[in-house]
């Protein structure tokens, strides 16, 4: 017998909306999991910063504001995937995200951005508690 898994898609006009056929975020069994977040403005749509630390800094700005629509937040952070462009911004990456998360942070593997839309510089995902 099949058990039917309830989920509930999160949106929110705080972070960018999805370009293509995805969530914001879908939260399913207690955890929130959020879809791959670019250092856009949620209003137009246009990078925001020129640093990797600026670029971090608004991705987990995106995250927290669909955590907050799922219920969630950052301090409730398991799991996150960092994606940047280059190797060599790992370190101001790493920099900010210590500010953001400067105890007890998340699980978090990263990865090398194979496209680079609107100049953006890396990308963040997060999977939650609820």
């Amino acid at each position: 017998m099949e058990t039917q898994v309830a989920k509930a898609v999160v949106r929110t006009a705080d972070a960018p909306m999805p370009l293509a056929g995805y969530s914001q975020a879908v939260v399913s069994r207690g955890l929130v999991f959020v879809s791959g977040q670019g250092p856009f403005d949620a209003g137009t749509g246009d990078v925001v910063g020129t640093t990797i630390q600026e670029q971090t800094a608004q991705c987990l700005r995106n995250v927290q504001a669909i955590l907050k629509a799922a219920g969630s937040d950052l301090d409730r952070c398991v799991s996150a995937t960092v994606i940047i462009a280059e190797e060599g911004d790992f370190a101001g990456m790493n920099e900010e995200w210590q500010r953001w998360f400067p105890t007890d942070p998340p699980a978090r593997q990263g990865a090398r951005l194979p496209v680079r839309p609107k100049g953006m510089k890396i990308s963040v995902a997060a999977i939650a508690e609820v």
